[in-house]
């Protein structure tokens, strides 16, 4: 996903770790607690969301079209793809944001409209325009222009989009929409995703500067193959009702991207339709208060929490890639450069041979070795160590007895954890992966039968 803005500083001191079952920690930055809240992408105030079956799919049982809207025209960033095959939705949504490929994506929106089981994407100007097509028809059912609608797509590659589901599906989503249609709208964008993806937090504005005000970040992703940082494919639609101006909206975005989304790896993949957009109504302040500013502590905390919910669904979608059984989280530490411990965390994460181990339960950490020695990571092979589930399995680049039936009682957790120090200086990252399965071929052997 095209990001480029850097975590602040005190942004980063502030975001917690999640507990082992994916739900966000509680504690945040001194002075700030981001609680947990129910509502996923209409947790914040002045949003509405639905889902409906429109078409897209054969089965009437199945979810297929969603859409969140805001109450008015509100501020919007979005990060998208850098695959060179972007689905037309990518291309359009960007458009009405007035960027190009590789710019940063900012500014007003109303709605966001996505369908599954079609991506719209390899389909040239019949593509575009039923792309756009689709925004004016979101516009005329809400009541916006066409300019304040984002669209997004997912499904099959590289056939054209009907829109006689959207013409019949719109006028019942935009009837349903409501406060309480967040999860329908989670159902609805998933393709193989076995559950649906949300999260959301809240934060007292006492705390930055805006006492007697409450402000709440909350989203939803669909996202379980084809999947590799840059951003997977991945839909996600972000919601807040705390006031920041668009240009400081994208900022914040990219930065909490790059350190949830742009994490995750399930296979290696890099989607044509990956898109995240976060649209900001800030109802939950005063109509006369001062926007968060980058520096403030207000947008410090704000930053904590949308960083605390991308995460949070960051970590779902790893524990939902196609065929998973266990969720995989790699620690790299000693690193000499950001750039290194990155490597090193994708060649263990990526690793076919590292993921069928974990499936087959097996504390094989000859695989890791493997994986970060061809990284291209700077180190000594006698000063790396690498952890399995906190026994230590290799310590000076050699190998640690270690009881072989206490590690397959650990492999019973429903997360996996490798550590692994290279002994080269002080930069660290964590990725987050799955096992490899029989189910992923099965699934993805069978996708389009």
């Amino acid at each position: 996903m095209d990001t480029s803005s850097p975590l602040p500083a005190d942004t980063a001191a502030a975001v917690a770790p999640l507990r082992p079952d994916g739900s966000p920690a509680v504690q945040g930055r001194e002075g700030l607690d981001l609680t947990a809240v129910r509502g996923g992408v209409t947790a914040a105030r002045g949003f509405r969301a639905s889902g409906i079956h429109a078409g897209f799919r054969k089965d009437p049982g199945r979810l297929d079209m969603a859409l969140v809207v805001s109450d008015e025209p509100c501020a919007c960033a979005a990060v998208f793809t850098r695959n060179v095959f972007c689905s037309a939705p990518v291309s359009v949504s960007r458009e009405h944001l007035g960027a190009q490929a590789g710019s940063p994506a900012y500014g007003t929106a109303r709605a966001v409209a996505v369908n599954s089981g079609n991506a719209n994407a390899a389909t040239g100007e019949p593509g575009l325009e039923a792309a756009r097509a689709t925004a004016r028809m979101v516009g005329e059912v809400v009541g916006c222009p066409e300019e304040e609608v984002m669209v997004a797509s997912t499904g099959v590659i590289g056939e054209h989009l009907p829109l006689g589901p959207f013409e019949e599906g719109l006028p019942l989503a935009a009837q349903l929409l409501s406060t309480d249609g967040g999860a329908d709208a989670a159902r609805a964008i998933m393709t193989t995703d076995t559950r649906p993806k949300e999260a959301a937090v809240s934060f007292d504005g006492a705390a930055v500067g805006y006492p007697g005000c409450t402000f709440t970040v909350g989203g939803m992703a669909k996202g379980s193959g084809m999947i590799m940082p840059d951003m997977a494919t991945m839909i996600a639609v972000v919601t807040t009702d705390a006031p920041v101006l668009p240009d400081a909206l994208h900022a914040a975005l990219a930065a909490a991207a790059d350190g949830s989304f742009n994490k995750v790896t399930v296979d290696s993949d890099t989607s044509t339709n990956d898109s995240c957009f976060l649209l900001a109504s800030g109802v939950a302040a005063p109509a006369d208060a001062t926007p968060f500013a980058p520096g403030s502590p207000a947008y410090a905390a704000f930053c904590a929490a949308l960083a605390s919910v991308c995460e949070d669904i960051a970590r779902q979608m790893a524990a939902d890639g196609e065929g998973a059984t266990r969720l995989v989280t790699v620690n790299v530490s000693g690193a000499a450069n950001a750039s290194d411990a990155d490597g090193a965390a994708r060649a263990i994460a990526n690793s076919p041979l590292v993921k069928t181990a974990v499936c087959g339960h097996d504390a094989n950490w000859g695989r890791i070795a493997m994986a970060i020695g061809k990284s291209g990571a700077a180190f000594r092979q006698e000063d790396a160590a690498i952890d399995i589930l906190g026994l230590p399995v290799c310590r000076c680049g050699l190998t640690v007895p270690f009881d072989e039936e206490e590690a397959l009682r650990r492999f019973e957790q429903p997360e996996i954890i490798i550590d692994v120090d290279l002994g080269a200086g002080d930069a660290s990252t964590t990725v987050w992966t799955c096992d490899l399965t029989h189910e992923y071929i099965t699934i993805n052997g069978d996708y389009r039968s």
